[in-house]
């Protein structure tokens, strides 16, 4: 598949252009909060510990909340969810604006107030982020997440920088204030977006259901649990710069918050030249390779960080690590969005976000302690080396490449009538399916079996097994369970184009004389009561 050349094509779609440009503001209305909260804190505390805890108290919602709200993505109207979010951050802005205008901030309640923010913003994520996939098509779906990330970016280029100025002339009330404004654009955009939505054919999957699902369609995906580690160990390094800038600004460079905002500008010019060059990259390096670049380019720019007593130089450095910030997890996002289905894509991605943001959330309280135990620029350094450890990583864990995969949905099954009237909570059901295989087949069918293994159970099935006739050897018979009859519908609903190829050539490897034969069995361990579906006669399907 040929995907988009040029990072602007996205913009080409109306619903994604409005959004887009309407993000764009929200974002520059946090980044200017991000600051506020940042530098009001060591304002009112001298501890390097709590300051870096504000970077912890945004992130770690994400890591706690990001699963559930990816569930909620799959399940629920994603454009609703995003407007609760909004919503739900405009009113925490505005109280915060108001505690801080009335001086009623302490270091606890400033922590707790971005700590609700993190928690509108780990329930937007994820259904903006599936949402992208809705609103472009395929081929255009790299350009769109690198879009996002310029984006953000542009906003990260100019808003701290503001933010800082805000901070000097009117005090953190007031960037406080702007981010409560920011939200109306976004909230007005989502009002306007009319998705289509398909209809529901099957009763929504219960949320602990669906977390479940998830996390084990991870666990059977080994391209996305390598993305996963790969951006943990990303998350739990790079936290340190942006997580102990505040001090560098303050102390390494005799600073002031216009200082710390221009070092932050600096890393959002940085971010959009990374998101510039992104395309252009993919093109000539595999992602294994551009991974590995940015680990080390953010290596090198916590040393610069940690050793540079000039203002100028430390945001050369922070150029460099802007540019790796984007790279790395534009190409960890998309690699989830491109490997994975639609009805599990915002599983994935919360996924994702919870190790990614959990590395983080982790790193920042880190890096925070060890620069209260050695200074601020020990732990920058100590940083460098767990993101050159992370190259290291690499080789054994390497980045699988963009997915060429059609994960559209397959639509082969067909509901088969049934000889007993049964409900969609029937169940246990059990299924068989019987293959006739030749011996000079049957190495490429235990390899294929092994295949199909992975598919079902990524699916929802459980206790697959293959077992061969002892009295015909050439005889196989795939089994396995479904909890109910609705989930048995539902695990063949989840079969992608990808995976006919599997289906098919199975199908080829059977000699009998008709088709694999599919037997649907419901399960029962004991005697049934006399009101059992066992006990009821079966449906005449000529009648």
């Amino acid at each position: 598949m040929a995907y988009s050349s040029t990072t602007l094509a996205p913009l080409r779609h109306e619903t994604y252009r409005t959004i887009w440009f309407a993000s764009i503001a929200s974002n520059f209305g946090g980044l200017i909060q991000a600051v506020g909260a940042a530098w009001m804190m060591t304002t009112i505390t001298s501890s390097g510990d709590m300051v870096a805890l504000v970077q912890t108290s945004i992130a770690l919602p994400i890591m706690l909340f990001s699963l559930v709200s990816g569930a909620l993505a799959d399940s629920f109207d994603r454009r609703r969810v995003m407007l609760a979010a909004q919503c739900f951050m405009l009113a925490v802005s505005a109280l915060l604006s108001i505690c801080a205008y009335l001086g009623w901030l302490s270091p606890w309640l400033l922590l707790f107030f971005t700590f609700l923010i993190g928690c509108g913003t780990a329930l937007n994520n994820p259904s903006w982020q599936a949402s992208v996939g809705d609103m472009v098509p395929r081929t255009d779906l790299p350009a769109a997440v690198t879009l996002n990330s310029v984006g953000f970016n542009i906003t990260r280029s100019v808003g701290p920088a503001l933010g800082g100025v805000i901070v000097a002339a009117a005090g953190a009330a007031a960037a406080f204030a702007v981010n409560t404004l920011s939200y109306f654009a976004l909230i007005y955009a989502l009002l306007r977006w009319k998705p289509v939505v398909a209809a529901a054919t099957l009763p929504r999957e219960a949320l602990g259901s669906a977390i479940f699902a998830g996390l084990r369609y991870i666990s059977m995906s080994p391209n996305l649990q390598k993305v996963l580690l790969r951006g943990f160990i990303f998350g739990i390094g790079a936290s340190s710069v942006l997580a102990l800038l505040p001090i560098v600004a303050l102390e390494l460079v005799t600073g002031g918050p216009l200082t710390y905002g221009l070092m932050l500008g600096s890393f959002g010019i940085g971010a959009i030249g990374g998101a510039v060059l992104n395309a252009r990259l993919r093109e000539q390096f595999t992602s294994e390779t551009i991974v590995r670049l940015s680990f080390a380019g953010f290596a090198l720019s916590a040393i610069v960080a940690a050793l540079s007593p000039v203002a100028a130089l430390t945001c050369a450095g922070l150029i460099v690590s802007g540019a790796c910030w984007v790279l790395a997890l534009s190409l960890f996002n998309t690699i989830v969005q491109l490997s994975t289905p639609r009805w599990v894509v915002g599983r994935a991605l919360s996924l994702y976000q919870t190790v990614t943001f959990g590395g983080i959330a982790g790193g920042s309280w880190l890096w925070g302690i060890a620069a209260d135990r050695y200074g601020v620029a020990d732990a920058l350094l100590f940083s460098a080396v767990v993101m050159l450890l992370g190259i290291v990583v690499g080789l054994r864990f390497s980045m699988p490449a963009f997915a060429s995969l059609n994960l559209d949905p397959l639509n082969r099954f067909t509901e088969p009538s049934l000889g007993l009237d049964i409900t969609p909570r029937s169940g246990p059901i059990v299924v068989q399916v019987d293959y006739e295989i030749g011996d000079d087949d049957l190495p490429e069918f235990l390899m294929l079996m092994g295949e199909r293994r992975r598919i079902r159970i990524r699916d929802g099935a459980r206790n697959w097994a293959l077992m061969r006739d002892l009295e015909k050897p050439g005889s196989w018979t795939e089994t396995y369970h479904t909890p109910t009859w609705v989930e048995y519908i539902r695990h063949n609903q989840r079969r992608t184009q990808a995976d006919a190829e599997n289906t098919d050539r199975l199908r080829a490897l059977h000699c009998g004389e008709a088709a694999p034969s599919v037997h649907r069995l419901i399960e029962r361990q004991a005697i049934p009561p006399n009101d059992d579906v066992f006990y009821k006669a079966p449906i005449d399907l000529h009648h």
